[in-house]
């Protein structure tokens, strides 16, 4: 994670390494999140409505050259790989080239989609024929449930998957310092790196960095992916405690007092800066040496995302930052880390 850093400015040139057994996967310092592509229950989403919001995301990142897009066979479920398959058909060969795909699996061994026990190796299967694709970039284990698999029975099928050719790396999510030290040491055990850690990092959510687990990611080289980089849209300036957002959000879930105060200092370097108040959120995450996942349903929230690069926050104002986050809470069963 060096590139994140040590360099001076975070642009669209700006490359973190997925590392593999065959072979690296080059990926930029930012990712879109595609948790609400497809998904009915928490986003409510509608296609008619939403999926040319979706593709002006997908055109625009792409554009760029920043094309990097985290899925799982849980969103929607199922519904949100065969969007981001449908996306990839409709894209032009020489283009999909720069184009980087993260999954997930869900560690049971039934679901939609699998209504019988087909293992690790089946279940990527199952997502590569939604994806329509022969490979992954990254394929990761989406929560640290133990109930059904083991540790060591899932470095194993990982490692299957990987020797297989069905994914280029592998990494886990929501795992914590312990348990993601004994999936590196399973891993290794078949030459096989573990390329990540997704978790959940932000503002209001340092616990990361508080219980070490950011460090051990960047001594082992293991990249970490941080989701809801915004608070569920809480550090984007849109919402304060005059104008909450609705609906459930669990990500980010502080009382304003905490919030309002956090905000105001964004806006400040924001301004100054001439960039949105979540390019801030955003820039603070890469500082930090972690992947930003913001989250995008259309072409302005893209764009939005996207002038998190091209600057780099200075140590003072991450110090000031600093001073008004806060550890944050933790979901039992589904964060560890």
């Amino acid at each position: 994670m060096a590139s994140l850093k040590t360099a001076k400015i975070l642009n669209h040139a700006t490359k973190v390494t997925l590392r593999g057994m065959k072979q690296n996967v080059e990926v930029p310092a930012t990712c879109c999140g595609t948790w609400s592509w497809g998904d009915k229950r928490t986003w409510g989403y509608q296609e008619e409505r939403d999926l040319p919001g979706i593709k002006e995301v997908w055109s625009k990142l792409n554009k760029e050259k920043i094309g990097f897009y985290d899925g799982a066979e849980g969103y929607g479920p199922l519904e949100n790989e065969r969007i981001l398959g449908r996306l990839l058909k409709e894209t032009p060969e020489d283009q999909r080239k720069d184009i980087v795909i993260a999954t997930k699996w869900l560690p049971v061994p039934v679901f939609l989609g699998r209504f019988w026990p087909i293992g690790i190796v089946g279940a990527l299967k199952r997502s590569l024929e939604r994806l329509g694709v022969e490979q992954v970039d990254l394929y990761q284990v989406h929560i640290p449930v133990f109930w059904f698999y083991s540790i060591e029975t899932i470095a194993k099928g990982l490692a299957e998957c990987v020797n297989l050719g069905l994914t280029k790396t592998v990494g886990v999510s929501n795992y914590n310092e312990a348990q993601m030290v004994k999936m590196y040491d399973e891993l290794q055990k078949y030459g096989i790196p573990l390329a990540s850690n997704q978790i959940e990092y932000n503002l209001l959510r340092t616990v990361p960095e508080k219980t070490g687990l950011l460090a051990a990611c960047h001594e082992r080289n293991i990249v970490p992916l941080a989701y809801s980089p915004l608070a569920q849209g809480r550090l984007t300036g849109k919402y304060s405690s005059k104008n909450p957002p609705v609906g459930t959000r669990i990500y980010g879930n502080q009382k304003w007092e905490i919030i309002d105060p956090l905000l105001e200092v964004m806006k400040e370097i924001a301004d100054r800066k001439g960039v949105p108040i979540s390019a801030i959120a955003l820039n603070w995450v890469m500082c930090k040496g972690a992947i930003p996942l913001g989250g995008a349903r259309n072409g302005n929230q893209a764009e939005q995302n996207a002038k998190a690069l091209g600057f780099r926050l200075t140590d003072d104002e991450i110090k000031r930052l600093d001073d008004l986050s806060v550890e944050g809470r933790t979901i039992s069963i589904v964060q560890a880390g």
